[in-house]
């Protein structure tokens, strides 16, 4: 009997510190008199108008804990019963270890095994796309919590205008082993050349962290060249295309798709290019920013919790991180 992941509770955590645009506006005006204006052209094209920060004294894993617990508790499910977790994040709480294993620590997830995936916002689908391979593949595995978290805010110049994107969150899923699908495919593509565009350089063993490169910002994300709009543009419909190929099910047959959300004309843009309306695109990127490797989980449940997505719809989630990575996933719910 062929097994499937099924997903059956979804979970987010949104902190409560609200910083709006006016004050990320002041902080990059402070840094770089002038610049601020550019934080209202970023909200026009991004619909981003807040975003929300953990205190700072945490770390990325106390953000993946509740958005886990969420879960949890919405698929009726205990930590002790959790037999794999994956972590999305391209903000961990150490280089090393693993943030999973902090986040199994802190849930009290005993009996689950741990690791990390690391393609910043294209993490989510990459994990649950792996999370339904375990599921398939180990018969003794029944189920398995995939989380996606995101502290970047923490990781960067606060004068930096690009921190304008930056808000803390985590969002979650549960998968079990059913014999219905569930999971159906999956599509990834990515491009190396664009490695040195937006990240972190200083920190890892390119380049130890030092007292200069520290003073010289190299251990904060910066965006060092612009990626060309075409890789959302075209990857997201290519990634899309994919899953309906293999598949085997029509781009109309969607019932949701969830984007990476960090700019809603991208989104329009793609949906329009895909040929399908752009209300079956969901978005929170107004109400909480942009969440990085979070993002798509947030977006995923929220759509959810709003019966948005209902039983037996197929849902497409595609994300796009720094890299760059992209990568698709599509599900029966």
């Amino acid at each position: 009997m062929e097994r499937y992941a099924r997903v059956i509770g979804t979970g987010q955590y949104v902190p409560e510190i609200e910083v709006a645009n006016d004050e990320i506006a002041a902080r990059v005006d402070k840094g770089k008199p002038g610049l601020g204006a550019v934080v209202y052209k970023l909200e026009q094209n991004s619909g981003i108008k807040r975003r929300f920060y953990a205190p700072r004294e945490w770390a990325t894993s106390d953000l993946a804990v509740r958005a886990a617990q969420a879960a949890l508790d919405n698929a009726g499910v205990k930590p002790e019963d959790i037999d794999l977790i994956i972590l999305g994040t391209d903000s961990p709480d150490f280089i090393t270890p693993a943030t999973s294993v902090v986040v199994q620590h802190k849930l009290g997830a005993k009996n689950a095994g741990t690791y990390d995936v690391g393609c910043a916002c294209a993490s989510f689908p990459t994990a649950m796309a792996a999370g339904a391979g375990h599921l398939a593949t180990s018969k003794w595995m029944k189920n398995v919590l995939v989380i996606g978290a995101y502290m970047m805010s923490k990781l960067a110049d606060p004068a930096d205008l690009m921190s304008f994107f930056y808000g803390d969150g985590a969002g979650a899923a549960v998968l079990t082993a059913g014999d219905e699908p569930g999971f159906i495919a999956s599509s990834f593509l990515a491009n190396g050349d664009y490695y040195k565009a937006w990240g972190i350089y200083s920190g890892g063993t390119a380049e130890p962290a030092t007292c200069e490169s520290i003073q010289a910002g190299r251990t904060t994300v910066r965006l060092v060249d612009k990626y060309p709009a075409e890789v959302n543009h075209e990857g997201w419909p290519k990634l899309a295309r994919m899953l309906a190929q293999r598949g085997e099910f029509a781009l109309d047959d969607v019932d949701m798709f969830v984007f990476t959300q960090v700019n809603q004309t991208s989104i329009g843009i793609v949906m329009e290019a895909l040929g399908q309306p752009v209300e079956k695109a969901h978005c929170v990127t107004g109400d909480i920013g942009y969440t990085g490797s979070a993002c798509i989980p947030m977006a995923f449940d929220d759509a959810m919790k709003k019966g948005k997505i209902k039983p037996n719809d197929l849902v497409v989630l595609i994300g796009s991180g720094v890299g760059y990575n992209q990568a698709g996933v599509a599900f029966r719910m």
